[in-house]
């Protein structure tokens, strides 16, 4: 399955309008608030072969809380192939962007790359949530590669590429057994978390020209979600 989605934001009269908002199943976009979408699954997976990308621009001023609805959970197909799902997205100056999707879960067998590339101007602001589950409860993860390239004011400002599951044998050395990675990007500094969790583990490292990376790992999502929750809450 190939399928896309397009999303543009763009600040008019003091508040923030959406002059584009499509998408094919299962990349569904539904506005949800007065800045906020939600992504809506209008299908499985994905599923081994399928090739799915996500355009986001955010405009000059506007502001954009971007979600999906649920997790998705990356299935194995039935030829082996790889699937793929790639976002892209531009924040302009004086924006904001905070993308917080639900995790991916690889499930055993499947063979999953998410790629994000993002693109920042300099005094734009950015949350930036990525969540893995590794494997469903009861079996062995799949492969699951993470791959995130983040530049700000058109300079290089945070790269990763993380790769975990049966064909990748250096996973369980990065995870320590760890079942749940959950890792945050942020143009905010912060110089510590105030929550702790007997199950999971977080660090914070500070990026050149400000920001941070918050980079959690432990065996129970929800633990996650207590040490980087305040983080991604909109301010009242």
């Amino acid at each position: 399955m190939r399928a896309s989605a397009r999303i543009v934001a763009e600040r008019e009269s003091a508040r923030t309008v959406l002059r584009v908002l499509k998408g094919e199943a299962p990349l569904l976009p539904r506005r949800t608030g007065p800045n906020e979408v939600h992504i809506v699954g209008g299908a499985a997976g994905p599923l081994g072969g399928d090739d799915l990308s996500l355009e986001v621009e955010v405009g000059p001023g506007a502001e954009l809380w971007l979600r999906t609805v649920a997790a998705s959970v990356a299935l194995p197909g039935r030829d082996g192939a790889e699937s793929c799902l790639s976002v892209h997205a531009t924040v302009g100056e004086g924006g904001f962007l905070a993308f917080l999707p639900e995790p991916i879960v690889a499930a055993a067998r499947c063979r999953h790359h998410n790629v994000s590339v993002v693109s920042v101007a300099g005094d734009a602001r950015l949350l930036w949530r990525e969540e893995a589950v590794f494997g469903r409860h009861g079996e062995p993860s799949g492969d699951l590669r993470l791959s995130t390239t983040i530049r700000r004011n058109a300079r290089p400002w945070y790269r990763s590429d993380v790769a975990i599951g049966p064909s990748h044998p250096d996973g369980p050395a990065i995870l320590d057994g760890a079942r749940v990675l959950s890792t945050l990007i942020t143009t905010t500094d912060i110089t510590e978390i105030s929550e702790k969790s007997s199950k999971a583990d977080a660090a914070v490292m500070a990026l050149a020209r400000g920001g941070v990376v918050v980079t959690v790992v432990g065996d129970d999502l929800t633990a996650a979600r207590r040490i980087t929750g305040r983080l991604v809450t909109p301010a009242q």
